[in-house]
């Protein structure tokens, strides 16, 4: 609102009452109506009231809080009359206030109980050229468009524009009205120029009337969309009466029919059916064009499509299930134990066991997935698999909350729909390769799925509702425990399967390699036959691992080159001796250890254990001039030095029974050295031949030939049980070795071996060096 008023001289300095304000400000020749809460401030206006009627309206900053300090009010304010002042119920007033002049502040001279200072009137400079004429023009042009687009201007707002004489005043009107922030209204308000000032309001307007044309197309699209939804809505009402009248069906009714149906025959739990009736009574209540008719359709479908209660019948013929075991794996006897005993147990209590967990350990390639699927068919069950390598995200596991756009259950949900039943064979693959970071730990969430005690309602966050687990055998892999959480390693039978012996490896490629790769290289057994000792070569000197993934692949590289002579025309030999293989293949790869050619001073033969299977390797020992020192090469890991300290010390001690020069072990330096040089060895159990190959060369004694050992030593002696002593012997057996030295704790391990290889070696079992040496030396 402006006004033209006729008022007195104002003096140049003046001191009057001083009223702040953090939210609004007044401006010269404008009638302002402000609400007065605080009584002091209402007191400075009754102070000028009684005088003049004259006071100071200042901005000020900091106006988020409602303490200030002198520091917070701004330097320039206007001068202005109070018109009239209304005292309200609450105790608040209303004053109508008529802009004068902007003054600058002198000095503040009172603080208590309201605020006066002391001011200098500003004098507006006259501004009448045809630059401030046109700049004029333009800001009302704009204003006008302003007025138009805005829902909350009116047109008398630009009338009182319109009366404006200079351009001070219009932009000190224009000013009043924009949505301003209290800093950019007291910039404005500072600039004395009146066309500079009104540059600068042109500026502001002009960004709020882009702001209100955006506002405007924004509200246009909204109401459009509106329209349309509700055009659409109406159209299908009518349609849906007209359908009712020609007693046609409604699509949509259709549906919403075939959902309840497939609620009530799924068999779901009590909870289950009421979440699912709930969702579907929402759904029917939600237009069809809205998104969240979707969210609901999906979430209702995914719980009429899990299996609630379909189940397959176990095959509880434990002969039956014993050859389906026994037809795609060799070997494996204690897992195939430990299934048939599940079997035999819960055909012995009608369905009443719970399902094992089993944690299949093994190297890559030994057969723990291919067991899995030999197991569900073994058992007359359906089998899945979800591999876990790379996991990282809980909801992987748990799923996630219907909030999410595009939410989904876990993948222990979504594969127990693809499975189509409650009792599956679940495999979860690499479970020691899952991860953890900010999104959480899968390893923590599994540890409910894998519990028996839990997994009757196991909570995915999708679903909301329990979902019965326990029926499921779920079957982990992994290929070392120690990245497997303590907790969910607990949870599990850990069944380790070792790697493959080359027998049983000859035995895997004969009965189900070859056979597999002549089908899939379109050959006949009359084209391409293996013999058993081709197969033992490429064992022995083309692959090295556990597995026999590497085994089946050589084989295939053979079938390819044969298919390819066949393809030519050209004549291909229907039989692969050992001396062909190279042919094939080239050169080999690996080699395998062998006992010693003769008997030897200093060198004793040891058997070592590796993933892929065991080796003989030799321990030599040299004794040369020097101060007593101890040399050991050979990659020789922390626990291995220790072993060759011990048996050091234990020979040092050993040195009087054996007549041995006192005071030559000061005078001579011991070398202990194993081949290879590049492989990298450790463990204790080389002890004992590190031990046999140092008194051989401190006695001038040689080691026969035939021998091997193994075992851990202590300072006194004693020969104590190891590990992997099938591994070992097997190794031994393939060496050549006759004679195989162990502690007589691992006599009971020997009943793994195979009965040729415990027919063609004597086993020896010893307690103490003594033993050993009286075996090994001449």
């Amino acid at each position: 609102m402006t006004t033209k008023v006729e008022a007195k001289a104002i003096p140049k300095v003046v001191e009057l009452p001083l009223l702040p304000r953090r939210d609004s400000l007044v401006y010269p020749r404008l009638m302002t109506q402000m609400l007065v809460v605080r009584p002091a401030f209402q007191s400075a206006i009754e102070e000028a009231v009684a005088g003049d009627r004259r006071i100071l309206v200042v901005g000020r900053a900091n106006a988020q809080s409602r303490d200030f300090t002198i520091q917070d009010i701004y330097p320039i304010g206007t001068l202005a009359v109070v018109g009239r002042m209304l005292k309200l119920p609450d105790g608040s007033a209303t004053v109508w206030l008529q802009g004068e002049s902007r003054v600058r502040i002198l000095e503040v001279t009172q603080t208590e109980p309201w605020h006066r200072a002391r001011v200098e009137v500003l004098e507006e400079p006259v501004a009448d050229s045809l630059h401030a004429q046109a700049t004029m023009r333009s800001v009302l042009a704009m204003f006008e468009k302003c007025v138009q687009l805005s829902p909350t201007l009116s047109w008398d707002v630009y009338v009182g524009a319109m009366s404006a004489e200079t351009p001070g005043w219009l932009a000190d009107i224009v000013c009043s009205t924009l949505n301003l922030e209290m800093p950019e209204r007291q910039k404005l308000m500072e600039v004395l120029d009146p066309v500079e000032r009104l540059s600068a309001v042109s500026q502001q307007l002009a960004r709020e009337v882009e702001l209100l044309e955006l506002q405007n197309q924004i509200d246009s699209q909204v109401r459009e969309t509106m329209d349309k939804s509700q055009r659409e809505y109406v159209l299908r009402e009518q349609m849906r009466a007209i359908q009712r009248e020609l007693h046609e069906i409604d699509p949509q009714a259709q549906d919403l029919e075939n959902l309840r149906s497939k609620i009530e025959a799924s068999g779901m739990p009590e909870e289950a059916a009421k979440k699912a009736n709930e969702e579907l009574q929402r759904l029917e209540r939600t237009p069809p064009a809205s998104p969240e008719s979707g969210v609901i359709r999906g979430y209702v479908e995914w719980l009429t499509e899990l299996p609630w209660t379909t189940r397959t019948d176990d095959n509880l013929d434990i002969s039956q299930a014993a050859r389906l075991l026994d037809k795609h794996h060799y070997g494996l006897k204690k897992v195939k134990e430990r299934i048939l005993e599940y079997l035999a147990v819960r055909k012995l209590s009608e369905g009443k066991l719970r399902s094992p967990i089993l944690c299949f350990v093994g190297a890559p390639g030994v057969g723990k997935t291919s067991l899995g699927r030999s197991i569900a068919e073994a058992m007359g069950r359906r089998f899945i698999r979800v591999s876990l390598g790379g996991i990282r995200d809980e909801a992987e596991i748990r799923g996630h909350r219907r909030t999410y756009v595009g939410a989904m259950p876990g993948r222990i949900i979504q594969t127990m729909r693809r499975a189509g039943t409650v009792n599956p064979v679940f495999m979860l693959d690499e479970i020691d390769k899952v991860g953890t970071d900010f999104r959480g730990d899968p390893s923590s969430a599994l540890l409910e799925v894998l519990d028996p005690e839990q997994n009757h309602s196991f909570s995915d966050h999708y679903l909301e509702v329990p979902y019965n687990l326990s029926q499921v055998m779920f079957i982990t892999t992994a290929n070392i425990l120690d990245p497997v959480l303590p907790a969910l390693r607990d949870r599990m039978e850990v069944i380790e399967l070792p790697g493959y012996t080359e027998d049983e490896k000859l035995e895997i490629a004969l009965r189900f390699l070859a056979p597999k790769q002549l089908e899939e290289h379109a050959l006949k057994v009359e084209q391409l036959h293996f013999s058993p000792n081709a197969i033992r070569r490429i064992i022995r000197e083309y692959t090295r691992e556990a597995g026999v993934r590497n085994l089946e692949r050589e084989i295939g590289t053979i079938c390819r080159k044969v298919a390819r002579k066949i393809a030519e025309g050209k004549n291909a030999s229907a039989l692969v001796v050992p001396q062909s293989v190279q042919k094939h293949l080239g050169a080999p790869r690996f080699s395998w250890g062998a006992a010693e050619e003769q008997d030897e001073i200093g060198v004793a033969t040891g058997v070592a254990y590796t993933p892929t299977g065991g080796d003989v390797l030799s321990v030599e020992v040299a004794l040369l001039k020097g101060r007593g020192n101890l040399l050991l090469t050979g990659q020789l890991g922390d626990v291995m030095k220790e072993s060759a300290q011990a048996a050091v010390s234990y020979c040092r001690a050993m040195s009087e029974a054996w007549s041995l020069k006192e005071g030559g072990f000061g005078r001579q330096d011991i070398h202990i050295h194993i081949p290879a040089g590049a492989t990298p060895k450790d463990g204790p159990s080389a002890g004992a031949a590190l031990t046999t190959a140092l008194a051989s060369a401190l006695t001038r004694k040689p080691v026969r030939k035939e021998v091997a050992m193994t075992g851990e030593i202590t300072l006194r002696g004693k020969v104590l049980p190891v590990g992997g002593i099938k591994e070992k012997v097997l190794a031994a057996h393939r060496a050549g070795i006759k004679v195989f030295v162990l502690p007589t704790d691992n006599r009971k391990d020997v009943a793994d071996i195979p009965a040729n290889v415990r027919r063609d070696i004597q086993f020896i079992y010893v307690k103490d060096m003594d033993s050993v040496l009286q075996v090994a030396l001449r």
